[in-house]
């Protein structure tokens, strides 16, 4: 017999609003439709009425988590667009700041996941750490969260020498942390159970729909955009692009954790070797009419920007594709044949972002009429 259990839009497991409605017989899911669009706010239509500077305040607000990649991506556009390049220096500070926001972004999702499976004391350990990376986030910005690093240009301000110590201690203590954290996925019990053969994406279903990130790494595709199409200073510096095989919640969970070693490991380089020089330059910002694309290696996976300009100080147009927007084609193959009780943590496995993926309504051109679709509607529709 078949049962219908709806989660959301509001939801304990969820932390932002979606809806999920399974199709469950006895315990195994058989199907699943989800439905997004919650959280819509215009963005990209309120690009549209601002101006290049002011945009970069309204980008940043995209998504809190991962603020600085955002105005990082945005920015990258707009300076293709215009002819320019940023001072060596601000590249550096850049990916300092990318790298401290991904190592943030990944043991805030370690928290959340460690909820998710009933393990609260380390879910309070991951978060003590998430303070510290906050700490550092914050000598550097001024800011602990909504970094406002990025201007077009540049950035808005220096890494301080007298600071440079304290970075390096604070990532002293990440890195042991984080050891830890690898250790207890290879060991605890707890662990094993609820996320070994959970929620498994292989590497050919990765591939089909075109997963990002931890996502696809966790399933053995070997791809980085800071690698493949390296920006700012990538591709002067060493790291490895981390994957693993399995595809479960636990190979998902150590991509992360093996993936802010990797980041400590590029701050401290980043650090030590940044050049002296300026940290922006200024940009005319009437643009002539030119149209760029812009990626890069979010915590997520590969966020995408695409900028028109058109004579003006304001953008024709600025879309913006999440690395949510596309891993959750993924999402249904991990759910069917599973159990209800693995649904919280493979929802959490792909660390997702609704409020970022919220992007687009489908308007009738015909009638005006605004709807919504499911995603197997979507892929049956037609105009």
């Amino acid at each position: 017999m078949t049962f219908i259990v709806p989660i959301g839009p509001q939801h304990p497991a969820l932390k932002e609003p979606a809806f999920f409605r399974f199709e469950v017989k006895g315990e195994e899911i058989a199907d699943v439709d989800i439905r997004f669009g919650y959280v819509h706010r215009g963005i990209e239509e309120a690009l549209q009425r601002r101006d290049y500077k002011h945009d970069v305040y309204l980008i940043e607000r995209i998504c809190g988590i991962c603020n600085v990649v955002h105005t990082t991506t945005y920015c990258q556009a707009i300076e293709q667009l215009a002819g320019v390049e940023p001072p060596e220096r601000a590249k550096y500070i850049r990916v300092i700041i990318l790298e401290l926001e991904r190592i943030h972004s990944h043991l805030l999702w370690l928290g959340i996941a460690a909820h998710q499976i009933g393990f609260n004391t380390l879910f309070m350990l991951a978060w003590r750490d998430r303070e510290r990376v906050m700490d550092l986030r914050e000598i550097i910005s001024g800011n602990r969260v909504t970094s406002a690093t990025n201007t077009i240009g540049g950035v808005r301000r220096d890494v301080k020498p007298e600071h440079v110590p304290t970075i390096l201690r604070g990532l002293d203590e990440l890195e042991h942390s984080t050891k830890y954290y690898i250790d207890l996925f290879n060991s605890d019990r707890t662990i094993l159970a609820r996320c070994t053969n959970v929620g498994i994406l292989t590497k050919d279903d990765a591939r089909k729909f075109c997963a990002v990130g931890p996502l696809a790494r966790a399933s053995g595709v070997d791809t980085d955009i800071r690698r493949d199409h390296p920006y700012a200073i990538y591709d002067k510096l060493s790291f490895n692009v981390i994957t693993e095989r399995e595809g479960d919640v636990w190979a998902k969970s150590m991509v992360r954790l093996r993936e802010i070693l990797e980041a400590i490991h590029i701050v401290r380089q980043a650090v030590k070797e940044m050049p002296i020089g300026p940290i922006r330059i200024k940009v005319n910002l009437e643009i002539p009419r030119n149209e760029a694309i812009e990626r890069t290696e979010a915590p997520r996976g590969e966020l995408f920007y695409y900028a028109l300009s058109n004579g003006t100080d304001s953008p024709e147009r600025v879309h913006v594709r999440t690395p949510t927007c596309a891993n959750f084609a993924s999402i249904k193959r991990m759910f069917l044949g599973g159990t209800v009780a693995e649904i919280p943590i493979v929802i959490w496995s792909i660390d997702p972002c609704f409020a970022c993926n919220d992007r687009v309504a489908l308007v009738d051109s015909h009638t005006g009429k605004t709807f919504n679709l499911s995603l197997k509607e979507l892929r049956k529709w037609r105009h």
